[in-house]
Order: structure tokens, then C-alpha cells, then sequence
């Protein structure tokens, strides 16, 4: 009959369990010692060598032949405990024993001597799931246990074990493994079963367990019946309907490109090629919480990842995400995956999930303004703006400017005495003016008979000449003249200052006369052509 991997190699002597140390170690000191206690509480995750534990120090304080506090395991107390023939030792499951009634039973028993070994064990799994009864049942024969009795509680719930059992027994904390342990164990099983396991695959078997060897071992147990050659990395993504570190990398990087079209055909891809959608889900969660990790504890915090990425993945990912980005997208998966247990269609879910990530412009609430906020600040911190595309000077200019209100179409009485200007210089100037100017500002700025500015160019000064006081105020300020500076410089091709003052009569009578002139010249141009010819 077949056994499975974590029965057939579970260990038989503390000096076989891995990664407690702490605990072993002290349970052989006392067995050598003699100083053992009559009631032991083991705590811990699961898969971490409590019941083990249990089961090797029931068979230590029987055994007939101890080697340096382990049992030898070939003593006639050694195989009936490992056989579970031995009426002394007793393994009760509290979950379905869980009644006073059960206790009392067990109470009643306790107190007959062992008949077959020198000490009677009770080893109680899961005791936190005892009633209150039920406890208060039990309190009395742990507080005062007859010289031949002892108790070893195992629990993964300390906290629902009352005070009054716990100040009675030694407690001992069972660490979670780490990847490293449980990969060692993993590969030594895969030796002696003569699987042919790659170091990749064993590295991803022990992250995937999440610090619980017996995991560990049963996933190794489902993937080598399943696999017919060589158990790689990728057949145990294929055997456990993962999506694989390198496409949950790829996920969250279009996530971080904010290119939803991208996230949902990596999507599409794994659920066609029947992937869990909610295991993906919790590897990209597990994914942005080692990257959070990272980014608030960049040395010790490495100790706490889980293992699912390689550093270059991470490396590469950490800098394209906030904390606040990576706050929000911890959140939002969680929230999607906690509602598949009532969802409809999971795949939707997930859908509107990469959509919502990619663009958290969709929510309005406090974290995603957060996250937004976070982004905004580090990108004018870096200086690490996204460059854009700009048209040429002219086009841009001229597909920018805004409808200008209908303005006499002569700007040649600009300048009453100094340096000749270009014909056009005047409406382009005022055109790319406008553009920049306060919308308070543009109503003044306008040259012609009925405009209110004027000018004259002599060297490298601009003098604008304004109708009015009132004009030469609202125009007359620094960064107005500087805009104006800027562009007339671009236009004459040199540097270019700029000033104002107030016209004076004579100016403004030689600018109406001139603009009369040229008005004159432009309703009777045959006769100026004549006139030329």
C-alpha cells in the first residue's frame, strides 16, 4: 500500500527535525537530565513538527535503550509507540473529543498505572478546540498528574488556550520553516525516492510552501506522481495550476506601464491554458507585498520575503511602483479574491481587477488618491517628467493660438520715429503675445487706428507706447515685458529689451495721420501702381 512522502519520512528522533533546534535541544537536555515536566504545550504554525515532536518524545521517555536523549526506535516501547499499539500512549484529535464528557472519560483513566511502558502519555492535538467545560475538566488532573502520567498539548491557536492550562506546562514555539530548510528536506527526499528533481524546482517547492514542511513534502508527493521525466520548475507550475513567477512578473509590469490591453491578454493566456485565477491572484499579491517589504525595510526586509521572485525580478520591479501604488494594489486583489466565494464569474472579477489597476484614475476613493498623490510628488521630486512630443514652432503656435477678436489689419504705424521693421512684424508679434498674456492683459493689446499700443524699435529697445495711463498700468508689469522681450527677440533675430510709456499727442496725431495714409493707399492702389510705373 502506497504512503505518502511526509508519513513515510516523518521524523523518527529530534535529531531528524528540521529547523528546531531550540526545541530538540532542550527536550534531549531534559531526557538525559531526568528533569522532565509532567504537562508540554507545543505551539506553532502547521507543518511544523509538533505532533512529530510529540510522538518522538513519548517514545524517548519509554524507550528502553535511549541514544543521548533520542529514542533507539528498535525497543519493543519504540515499535508499539510507532505502531500505535501501545494502550499507554494515547493521540486524541480535540477537534471531534472536543466535549467534558471526553475529558472526564480520559481523567477517569489517567490515574491506573501504564501496563505496558514506564510512562502514560496523552498527546492532545488542536487542544484550543476543547470546550470551556471541557477544559475546566482537564485543569484539574494537569495541575496535580499522578508520578506516571504526562500531557503534551499541541495547538496552532494560543490564544484560545486559557491561562490557567498554560501557566501549568512548559510551552515550547515551533518556528515557521524557512525556504532554505524546508528545499534541504525536499531534496534529500527526492534522493532516497530516486526523483530526479531540479534544483529550480526544488527551490520553488520549498517557497511554495510557506514555512510548513509537510506542505513541502505533499506538493513534492503531487508533483513527482504526476510528472513521468524530469520535475522542472515550469511542470510544477503546469502540475499546480500556478501562473509562474515570470508571468506574474510580467503581469505586474504591465501593471506598472499602466497598459491594461497587455495585463488582460497575460490573463487570457493563463486562464486558457487553465490556470487558477485565484491563485493567480494571491501570487500577485504576495508579489507587491514583497516589493512593500522592500521599500520600507530594504536590508533586514529581505529576510521576510517569500521567496516567489528571483532578486533580478524584484531588482527590476521595485523602482516602477510607490509604496502607495503598492499599497492599493495589495488592497484591490485582496478584495477582488475575497469575493470569489460568492462570485458568478470569477474571470470578470479579475478582468475589472488588471482594469482598475492599470488606471487609477476609475476610483475615487482615499487610497487611490493616495497613490496617485504618492506618484505625482516622487516624479517632481526625481525630475523624472515623460518627455513630449512638440510640433514645430509655427504649427504649434498657429494650432494653439485662440480666436483673436477682429483688430484693424495695420500694423505699420507702430513706430512714429526709429528703425524701419519688417511688414509682418507687428501682427506676428502681437499674434504670439496674446498667447501668453492674462486674459485681463489681451483686450489692451492692440495695435492699429483704434488700437491702444504703438511702438518704436531704436537699437536694442523696444519702446511701447500706450494710449492711456490706465493701459500703460496694466501692461507695464515684469513678466508681461518679459514675454515681449522673448518674443520680439525671437522674431529680429537679437536680444531685445523692452519698456513703456505713455504716447504723447503729437504721437498719436502722426499715428493717425500715417494709418490715414496708408488707408488711403490701399483703397486707390491702381493709381499708386500707375504712379510707380
Amino acid at each position: 500500500m502506497y504512503q505518502a512522502l511526509y508519513r513515510k519520512y516523518r521524523p523518527q528522533t529530534f535529531d531528524d527535525v528540521v529547523g528546531q533546534k531550540s526545541v530538540t535541544q532542550t527536550l534531549k537536555s531534559q531526557l538525559l537530565q531526568n528533569k522532565l515536566s509532567h504537562a508540554y504545550l507545543f505551539t506553532g504554525s502547521r507543518g511544523t513538527g509538533k505532533t512529530s515532536c510529540a510522538k518522538i518524545l513519548a517514545k524517548a521517555v519509554n524507550c528502553l535503550s535511549p541514544i543521548d536523549g533520542n529514542p533507539c526506535n528498535h525497543c519493543a516501547a519504540c515499535r508499539a509507540i510507532d505502531q500505535g499499539s501501545c494502550m499507554d500512549v494515547l493521540e486524541i484529535d480535540a477537534a471531534s473529543n472536543n466535549g467534558v464528557d471526553n475529558v472526564r472519560s480520559l481523567r477517569d483513566d489517567a490515574i491506573y498505572a501504564p501496563a505496558e511502558v514506564k510512562k502514560r502519555v496523552y498527546i492532545i492535538d488542536e487542544v484550543h478546540m476543547l470546550s470551556i467545560s471541557a477544559f475546566n475538566a482537564l485543569l484539574k488532573i494537569i495541575e496535580e498528574p499522578p508520578a506516571h502520567l504526562m500531557f503534551i498539548l499541541a495547538t496552532t491557536e494560543l490564544h484560545k488556550v486559557p491561562a490557567t492550562i498554560l501557566s501549568r506546562c512548559q510551552r515550547f514555539s515551533f518556528r515557521r520553516l524557512t525556504p532554505e530548510d524546508i528545499t534541504g528536506r525536499i531534496n534529500y527526499v527526492a534522493y532516497e525516492e530516486g526523483i530526479d528533481l531540479e534544483p529550480e524546482a526544488a527551490q520553488l517547492l520549498g517557497r511554495l510552501a510557506d514555512g510548513a514542511l509537510r506542505d513541502g513534502m505533499s506538493l513534492l508527493d503531487q508533483c513527482a506522481t504526476a510528472s513521468t521525466g524530469t520535475l522542472t520548475a515550469e511542470s510544477v507550475y503546469n502540475i499546480l495550476g500556478l501562473a509562474g513567477a515570470r508571468r506574474c512578473a510580467e503581469l505586474l509590469s504591465a501593471v506598472a506601464d499602466r497598459d491594461a490591453k497587455q495585463a488582460l491578454a497575460i490573463l487570457a493566456d493563463q486562464y486558457a491554458a487553465g490556470k487558477d485565477i485565484a491563485a493567480m491572484l494571491d501570487e500577485l499579491v504576495g508579489l507587491c507585498r514583497d516589493l512593500l517589504v522592500l521599500k520600507t525595510a530594504p536590508g533586514a526586509g529581505r529576510q521576510m520575503l517569500s521567496g516567489q521572485c528571483t532578486d533580478a525580478e524584484l531588482s527590476a520591479l521595485l523602482p516602477r511602483f510607490t509604496s502607495a501604488e503598492l499599497l492599493r494594489h495589495t488592497q484591490l486583489l485582496q478584495k477582488t479574491a475575497s469575493g470569489f466565494k460568492t462570485s458568478t464569474n470569477r474571470r470578470i472579477d479579475a478582468e475589472l481587477c488588471l482594469i482598475q489597476l492599470c488606471d487609477p484614475t476609475l476610483e475615487l476613493d482615499p487610497v487611490s488618491l493616495n497613490a496617485r498623490l504618492t506618484r505625482l510628488e516622487e516624479t517632481i521630486a526625481t525630475g523624472a517628467f515623460r518627455a513630449v512630443t512638440v510640433q514645430a514652432p509655427a504649427v504649434a503656435e498657429a494650432e494653439a493660438r485662440p480666436p483673436l477678436p477682429e483688430e484693424p489689419p495695420v500694423p505699420e504705424q507702430a513706430q512714429p520715429e526709429g528703425e524701419e521693421l519688417p511688414m509682418d512684424f507687428w501682427p506676428e508679434f502681437a499674434a504670439r503675445v496674446r498667447t501668453e498674456l492674462q486674459p485681463s492683459q489681451r483686450g489692451f493689446f492692440v495695435f492699429g487706428e483704434k488700437g491702444m499700443l504703438s511702438g518704436r524699435l531704436r537699437g536694442q529697445e523696444l519702446t511701447m507706447l500706450a494710449k492711456t495711463p490706465f493701459i500703460k498700468q496694466m501692461l507695464d508689469k515684469p513678466e508681461t515685458k518679459q514675454i515681449m522681450a522673448d518674443k520680439a527677440s525671437v522674431l529680429l533675430k537679437r536680444p531685445i529689451r523692452v519698456r513703456f510709456d505713455t504716447a504723447s499727442a503729437a504721437d498719436q496725431q502722426q499715428a493717425k495721420l500715417r494709418q490715414e495714409l496708408l488707408s488711403f493707399g490701399r483703397a486707390h492702389s491702381d493709381i499708386v501702381n500707375i504712379h510707380e510705373d
